[in-house]
């Protein structure tokens, strides 16, 4: 019996028995693989300088979709959390996050020094995230506020550095209001993945809750977050080419 097949197996038995994280890993990948289908064929509703945002957005979506059928096999099989497989996937889809940012403000004047500082902010939040989640728990505290530090750059940006400047300048309502909840997102939604990594055993909040729930919470906000934001993009993108139609 393959790897696949079995974990197949497994799976229906571990949904039959209501394992709350096996069952969503499977919606996990199933609502990214939808998502990104939506996002490219809806590519054809928008003018053509949203395209590639929408585009970006399938990308971020498809990504996730691939590694959540590995990682939702790993767990299936060994029933342990698929650490590697979720950094793998965090480092593609947070970077081109904040290539949405970038895109999103691109025609109100975002500069490629912008794209440039989140990409790198974002690499180094996972980068030394990884390090501190697979290097034991005598340094861990130390690479979680390296971490840290690269998501409270991407923090700064969205609410008073050149996103947002440039968001507030643009005097378009619909990038002022995906900005709105694109902050949110940043600030609440995001703010689950510094949590979870704090509940490790020997960080700042462990303790605080089961490690194995850690998944559940992962992939619920990865479905919100990377869904979400190609949700807002896509509001942008269609309301900035109606108003364009409008007054052509």
């Amino acid at each position: 019996m393959n790897f696949t097949l079995a974990a197949e197996l497994v799976g229906l038995d571990r949904i039959i028995n209501s394992d709350p994280v096996a069952i969503t890993f499977f919606i996990g990948y199933m609502a990214m693989f939808a998502s990104s289908v939506f996002f490219f064929v809806e590519r054809g509703s928008v003018d053509g300088k949203w395209k590639l945002s929408l585009l970006v957005s399938a990308l971020i979506t498809g990504i996730a979709a691939v590694h959540y059928y590995y990682m939702r096999d790993f767990y299936l099989q060994t029933g342990s959390s698929p650490t590697a497989f979720r950094y793998v996937d965090w480092t593609l889809t947070v970077p081109l996050m904040c290539v949405e940012f970038y895109l999103l403000t691109k025609p109100f004047g975002a500069k490629g020094g912008t794209l440039f500082k989140l990409i790198v902010a974002s690499l180094v939040m996972l980068v030394t995230g990884y390090i501190g989640e697979t290097s034991g728990i005598d340094s861990n505290i130390m690479w979680g506020i390296i971490s840290t530090l690269g998501y409270l750059y991407i923090v700064y940006e969205v609410f008073a550095g050149d996103v947002a400047k440039l968001a507030h300048g643009s005097n378009s309502p619909a990038l002022g209001n995906a900005m709105f909840l694109l902050k949110i997102f940043i600030t609440l939604g995001w703010s689950i993945y510094p949590i979870g990594y704090m509940v490790l055993p020997g960080n700042l909040l462990s303790g605080a809750f089961e490690v194995s729930s850690i998944d559940l919470f992962y992939n619920l906000a990865d479905a919100i977050n990377k869904i979400g934001f190609g949700l807002v993009i896509y509001s942008v993108a269609i309301a900035e080419s109606t108003k364009s139609k409008v007054a052509a």
